[in-house]
This record gives C-alpha cells, structure tokens and sequence, in this order.
C-alpha cells in the first residue's frame, strides 16, 4: 500500500507558483526569490483551497496559539518586537540534511534561505543563522533585532565560535567552510544589532520555523 503524504506545499509566490508534493520541489521554487510566500498543509485538498484563495488569508496570521503561562508571566513578557526578523534552521537527522532561513517577524516573508547542508545539526544552522542575520542588517544599515529561539547559538555567537562537536568530514565540508567563515565575519565585524531569544511558551512557534514539527 502506498504511503499517504503528510505534507503539501503551496507557493504562491515564487518562481513557479503551485502546489507541490515535497519539500525539496517546494524549496526549488523559493530558494533565491525575494519574497516568497509559501506554506505546508496536510491535506491535498486544504493545498488546493489555500492556493485559490490567495496567500493573504494564510501568511502573516498567526496559527491559533494558547500560552499555557499564567496573566502575570505573559504581561510580564510582554509582546514579540516587530521591528525584527527571526532566524531558525531545521535538521533531518542530527546529524543530517540542514537548512536555515531568516524571516520578517511580522509578515513571515522570507528574508535569506540556506541549505540543505550534508551532514549537519540543528545547533550549527542556528548559528549561522544568526550570523546571515547579523551580516544582512548591517549591510542594509537597519536598527532591526534578531529573535531566535536558540540559547546555544546566542552563546556561540557572543563567544565568536562555533563549539560544535561534530566531527569535520569531507561530506561536510562546504557546511564547515561557511562555519569558518561565520567566525571569521564575528571577529572582524562590529555590529549593534541586538539578539533576543524568542519566548516559545508565550508566543508559540518562531515566524522563521520550518513548521516540520
């Protein structure tokens, strides 16, 4: 018996827009397309009725999302920054095919997409992540900050290094030559930009999340 698919992708805007049945067809069609818009459903026909109706009823408005957290802690908290952009990467496998994105926090429109890398984890994608984010506010001299919902890489990236223990292979080394190069570009750049951890339990997913979970 054929295995039914758990996920659809819908492109709405990207270099074919259309309803794809991978991720891999899905991301040929954004990757390196400025303002892509696109998002995975679970069914076939809910791709085929998100695709009429256009990506406006379905990006830039937040999933239903209840904290679990108490008045006092969200007040707390507060509300997420929306003058910012927010980072994630997604492993299959740790180690395993990675990728990383940078998003508007607002809108969700896609900002820079990277990957997939042979051969890395979600911790390395996190920091460079970071990094891309970093390097893309300077050069477009913005006041943005960063949110990301990664502790290890906020570490990392104010140590200027990366602390993986994952072992340097000839599978992964393109992943390390832009590792590399994320050091060098923190030790050889001042930035203001300020990096926030994204607060999951009040807010619910990153914007940037690959939405795989």
């Amino acid at each position: 018996m054929a295995k039914k698919k758990s996920k659809y992708y819908v492109v709405w805007k990207g270099h074919k827009p259309g309803i794809f049945e991978s991720w891999d067809d899905c991301k040929s069609q954004i990757k390196d397309f400025k303002g892509a818009k696109y998002k995975s459903f679970t069914s076939f026909d809910a791709a085929k009725k998100a695709f009429k109706e256009g990506a406006k009823d379905y990006i830039g408005k937040s999933k239903t999302f209840k904290s679990e957290l108490s008045e006092e802690q969200l007040k707390k908290i507060g509300k997420p920054n929306f003058n910012s952009i927010s980072v994630d990467a997604a492993s299959s496998g740790n180690p395993g095919k990675m990728e990383y994105r940078g998003v508007d926090t607002k809108t969700k429109t896609q900002l820079f997409l990277q990957g997939p890398f042979e051969q890395g984890t979600n911790n390395i994608g996190e920091f460079l992540a970071i990094v891309h984010g970093l390097a893309f506010l300077k050069q477009k001299r913005s006041n943005r900050i960063i949110y990301t919902d990664s502790k290890t890489a906020i570490s990392w990236v104010r140590k200027k290094t990366c602390n993986s223990k994952l072992e340097r292979t000839e599978t992964n080394k393109t992943l390390f030559e832009l590792v590399d190069r994320a050091v060098k570009w923190l030790n050889s750049n001042d930035y203001n930009t300020i990096i926030v951890k994204w607060e999951t339990k009040a807010w619910g997913e990153i914007p940037a999340d690959f939405g795989r979970k």
